[in-house]
């Protein structure tokens, strides 16, 4: 049994419209304000200011950002350990990295590998060492680079989502975004607002993880890549802790088994947050097999262990985030990332480096050259809507040190599919050779069309005490989560299905969103934290009310 089998009601022909009147009219419309987008309205309003010509043809709002949650940062979840390479770059001088709201560099790291009672130091990876690195609360980052695309000239408009693409004549025009104040059953309630059609010159999707539109735009241009993409689900907690944490810390092994059919790729994060906290969080590859498998719990399992006990002794838990993050690589990029009128950056083109543990500089890196080609597209003489008019981008992000290291660890993330023991040799031999062995590319399966099984997993997962081991539902509090009960159910799963699809996708959920029922699944979509791993293991999220979701403050 496959979760495949059960395929969502989703057609993303649905969520694609012919563009209609224009309500609003912009430049450049940027979906998505993470660091991505931010990224390339900053690079946008620092263009413009050198040509006002261009800045005054694309009218009163020459630059938009749509952005879901309740502000920039509400939506932003990551470990998160920032290489401050793309942000230099995009800055170049303006502002160094002493300005940023950073918690402090990457002094010391340890790597370790867990059994349940004992812990073994191993030599740090070549790909994980982060020397020279700074550790963030990305939230943070996004509402400080959010102010500095505000300062350049950009216009953020928060708890706004991007329901639909506006297609006509072969080309993107912009979006038609999310109606607000609807029941339950889709109906008019008295603050009713419906949405707007926002047309645009150059529409760049930088959506993160699971992004919408950018999943229609792949399917709508034909711009899929070879290989599907894969994920990862990473669930996190801030602590306020007695003794301050001195270094960065990765583990490896328990609680996750290493044998072949677990199919179970990942570990642990401990980062430091200045002298009195820490974010504590679990990455685990969706490509996993037991029906009975819970990140959410296996984190609350890692913190029973005798090292992370002594580290959040006399603590506080604060937040509680949950994310997925595109795990494909290289292998599973998108044939293009243009068509005519648009562009895709960030992690919804799947620019992350999982055996480095990065993305988050590579989404700069990313929305910096995105802006690039929109503003080379907008002089006179040129049509950002002709075919090949932003295909400028695609080469610029090719020949950027992101495509070469994304190339260089492509084959990693499919070798763990072989076991621990076997992927962690593959991949030594793979970094020994800078990515020459094995010659080729591996091929990506689905993470819904691993076959499930089933396991007495969920007997080891330890019982909440409000103390050290949390349920899933505090912790969905602790998210800040805005979404009203009577909201429109913004998840398409199939409710009649087999137990062992309803159980997958009950414990998938960090959030207790899903509950076997007898013919199959109950869907509670006001506990959503909107962590896209629905979409990964046989359902489709879609854009939820704006304002909706997580309102993350230190994750």
């Amino acid at each position: 049994m496959r979760p495949s089998d059960y395929p969502p009601p989703f057609e993303s022909s649905e969520f694609v419209v012919a563009p209609g009147e224009a309500e609003i009219e912009v430049g450049v419309l940027i979906v998505g304000a993470g660091p991505a987008g931010l990224a390339c309205a900053i690079r946008l309003g620092q263009l413009l200011e050198g040509a006002p010509e261009l800045a005054e043809r694309l009218g009163d709002v020459p630059v938009a950002v749509l952005e879901k949650g309740r502000q920039p940062g509400s939506h932003l979840l990551s470990g998160a350990v920032v290489n401050p390479r793309s942000l230099r770059k995009l800055f170049d001088g303006r502002f160094h990295t002493r300005d940023l709201p950073f918690y402090g560099r990457v002094e010391h790291e340890s790597v370790y590998f867990l059994t349940p009672q004992r812990y073994l130091r191993i030599p740090t990876p070549p790909t994980m060492k982060n020397g020279g690195n700074y550790v963030a609360s990305l939230s943070q980052l996004g509402r400080w680079l959010a102010e500095r695309a505000e300062e350049g000239g950009a216009t953020i408009l928060p708890e706004t989502s991007g329901h639909a693409l506006l297609v006509g004549d072969g080309r993107v025009r912009g979006v038609r975004t999310g109606d607000r104040g609807r029941g339950r059953d889709g109906q008019e309630l008295g603050n009713f607002e419906p949405g707007s059609n926002v047309h645009a010159r150059v529409t760049v999707l930088a959506e993160g993880t699971q992004g919408h539109l950018t999943g229609v735009a792949l399917d709508r241009f034909g711009l899929e890549g070879d290989n599907p993409q894969v994920w990862a689900l990473g669930v996190k907690e801030v602590w306020k802790i007695a003794k301050p944490l001195d270094r960065v810390i990765h583990t490896l092994g328990w609680p996750l088994r290493a044998g072949k059919k677990y199919r179970e790729f990942g570990g642990s994060f401990v980062y430091p947050m200045g002298d009195d906290m820490l974010t504590v969080g679990m990455v685990v590859g969706l490509d996993y097999r037991d029906a009975e498998l819970s990140v959410h719990d296996l984190l609350q399992e890692l913190k029973t262990h005798p090292m992370l006990k002594e580290l959040l002794l006399g603590g506080e838990r604060v937040a509680w985030g949950a994310k997925t993050i595109p795990e494909g690589g290289f292998l599973s990029l998108p044939k293009r990332l243009h068509a005519p009128g648009l562009l895709i950056c960030g992690d919804g083109a799947g620019l992350v480096n999982v055996p480095a543990l990065k993305g988050i500089h590579y989404a700069v890196e990313s929305g910096r050259l995105a802006a690039e080609a929109a503003f080379s597209a907008l002089q006179r003489g040129e049509s950002p809507g002709r075919r090949g008019a932003l295909a400028g981008y695609d080469q610029a992000l090719q020949e950027s040190f992101v495509w070469k290291e994304l190339k260089q660890v492509r084959n990693m993330r499919p070798a763990f599919g072989r076991g621990l023991v076997l992927g962690g040799a593959l991949a030594g031999a793979m970094t020994a050779t800078r990515g020459a062995f094995p010659p080729g590319d591996a091929r990506m399966e689905a993470d819904a069309d691993q076959e499930l099984i089933r396991t007495d997993r969920a007997k080891a997962y330890p019982l909440p005490d409000g103390d050290l081991v949390f349920d899933k539902l505090s912790s969905v509090f602790l998210s800040g989560n805005a979404t009203r009960d009577d909201a429109p159910n913004h998840i398409r799963v199939q409710r009649e299905v087999p137990k062992e699809i309803a159980e997958l996708w009950t414990r998938m959920c960090p959030a207790a969103v899903y509950e076997v029922a007898e013919n199959g699944v109950e869907v509670t979509p006001s506990n959503c934290v909107q962590c896209g791993a629905i979409t990964a293991k046989g359902g489709r999220l879609t854009p939820p009310e704006g304002g909706a979701g997580p309102d993350y403050k230190l994750a």
